[in-house]
């Protein structure tokens, strides 16, 4: 990456955020969200090091989610990271990106008192469209999940492989962007929660093969076709159990929370198996299923657990109801 020195202080204050004193990481107060845009293509990417060294010499807890590839240009900054510290594989972790919010706010949660550090690389080439659209939509909410926090996320991506487009959406949900070794608003940054154009379009319609069965007011048909229909794609027994798992709770919500009738639609694609519920809920909570609720909580586990088992769940909501589509890969991770 071209620029200044991006090893300086100067940029790791910059990149670091809002700080209460002299610029100095370790006093770093409040919630800061920011893209780093580097270049893999170039043996210059300083300013991705220097930001995990600068969290790391601060001496506050550093989350760090990167793809195997990024890795290497993490192992060069982390040093002795400090207590609490973690690192973890985000083509795991955010497979499913609704999972990324809920982790960083049990990190949060595990270092009270503290301001922590996030390093998270949520977006890569290969990653489909739908799953790239729900990228998008996780960076948009994280302006919500962490508002008033004592944290700093500090998003990658990798302008070599992303398309320009894409870019254009990451500052649109970012309010700051590191660029060049230096740090600026962003000018297109839309506001908490709000979505770049085209992210929450309807999705496309299924297949014409697709098969379906309806309920009202009962879950054993479609736990009975989810399991049918997800053995003959060829899932795991464990698979198999996510999935139905899946499907019921989201019916389930369409019977405590809807009219007590929907549909559910399946089909496979040569990677996936597919599974859509209608039904006539509303859901106004853009954040639901991304907060892991107590024990004691009346409500909300649901969809939290949906979005641990599958590993991509798209949702299309609003007063004539709600469209959610889970995905269940049918071969290995890459």
């Amino acid at each position: 990456m071209s620029g200044p020195d991006t090893a300086s202080d100067g940029l790791v204050d910059v990149a670091m955020g809002p700080t209460a004193r002299g610029g100095d990481a370790r006093h770093a107060v409040g919630f800061s969200h920011a893209a780093l845009f580097y270049h893999s293509g170039r043996e210059d990417q300083t300013a991705v090091t220097a930001i995990v060294r600068g969290a790391a010499d601060s001496c506050a807890p550093l989350h760090v989610a990167v793809r195997r590839q990024t890795t290497r240009l993490i192992s060069v900054a982390w040093r002795s990271p400090p207590a609490g510290s973690r690192i973890v594989d985000m083509t795991e972790l955010g497979r499913n990106p609704a999972r990324i919010i809920p982790a960083g706010l049990s990190f949060g949660d595990q270092n009270p008192g503290r301001h922590v550090y996030c390093v998270w690389e949520p977006a890569w080439a290969s990653r489909s469209g739908a799953e790239l659209s729900e990228v998008i939509r996780h960076e948009a909410l994280c302006n919500l999940a962490f508002r008033g926090r004592p944290m700093t996320v500090i998003c990658l991506y990798d302008i070599a492989q992303l398309s320009a487009g894409y870019i254009a959406d990451a500052e649109r949900t970012h309010p700051a962007v590191i660029s060049d070794g230096h740090r600026r608003a962003s000018a297109y940054y839309l506001g908490a929660g709000r979505l770049p154009p085209g992210c929450d379009d309807p999705l496309p319609p299924p297949p014409a093969d697709a098969e379906v069965v309806a309920f009202n007011g009962y879950l054993a048909p479609v736990r009975a076709f989810s399991a049918r229909l997800g053995t003959a794609a060829g899932l795991t027994t464990t698979r198999i159990s996510d999935l139905v798992l899946a499907v019921s709770e989201v019916a389930a919500n369409a019977l405590g929370h809807g009219d007590g009738s929907g549909v559910v639609t399946a089909w496979c694609t040569t990677d996936e198996f597919v599974c859509q519920i209608e039904d006539r809920g509303y859901i106004a909570d853009p954040l639901a299923g991304r907060r892991r609720q107590s024990a004691d909580a009346p409500g909300g586990h649901g969809l939290w657990l949906v979005n641990r088992v599958c590993d991509l769940v798209e949702r299309r909501t609003g007063q004539d109801g709600t469209i959610t589509r889970l995905h269940m890969r049918r071969v290995a991770a890459s």
